[in-house]
């Protein structure tokens, strides 16, 4: 199956790239309905608490999650130079940065149930709400057990150079995982406030 031409050459897509990429378009569509879920509901909530009343736009959540996508294509790069001190500090940068992410959500959440009331049988906001951003904090968790997995390997001598391309395809995740955040983003604390 060819992709893209590099020279003259076809360039053929691997299994490992084929897979991520289907990976990815199976996990968009899930959010995709989620996504459209919450636009329809917006409104719908016979009574409060409402979003323009309970939430605030998550900018320190998502300065890191965005940074953590420039912490991974570092890690990515240090692997493939055959650096693994480095991309382990990397990668350990990416963990934290996403653990951060993981935090804020929490502390959001945390606000929003004992000083709003908000939890997901509340209201139509309280179950798109949460069912969305949920989806969302479920992925960022599993991206994040999974580094932590390559991260502990490494420090353990087991990742070398050679698995860049199986770090890259994490990396891929991990960007669409970023990605689909700014369309939560987007449509649970900008549109639909």
């Amino acid at each position: 199956m060819s992709a893209a031409t590099v020279g003259t050459q076809p360039r053929v897509w691997t299994r490992g790239e084929v897979g991520t990429l289907l990976l990815i378009l199976a996990e968009t569509s899930f959010f995709g309905v989620f996504l459209v879920a919450y636009l329809f509901y917006i409104g719908k909530s016979l009574h409060g608490p409402y979003p323009a009343q309970v939430l605030e736009l998550p900018i320190l959540a998502t300065l890191c999650l965005l940074s953590s996508s420039l912490t991974i294509v570092l890690a990515v790069r240090d692997l493939e130079r055959g650096h693994v001190a480095r991309f382990a500090t990397s990668l350990l940068a990416t963990i934290l940065l996403g653990g951060a992410f993981i935090v804020f959500t929490a502390l959001e959440w945390r606000e929003l149930i004992h000083e709003h009331g908000l939890t997901i049988t509340t209201n139509l906001f309280g179950t798109t709400y949460y069912s969305l951003v949920g989806f969302h904090a479920a992925h960022v968790c599993i991206g994040l057990l999974l580094m932590l997995l390559v991260l502990v390997l490494a420090v353990f001598g087991h990742v070398r150079r050679e698995h860049a391309f199986r770090v890259d395809m994490l990396s891929w995740y991990w960007h669409f995982v970023d990605a689909v955040w700014i369309a939560v983003l987007t449509v649970v604390y900008v549109v639909g406030v």
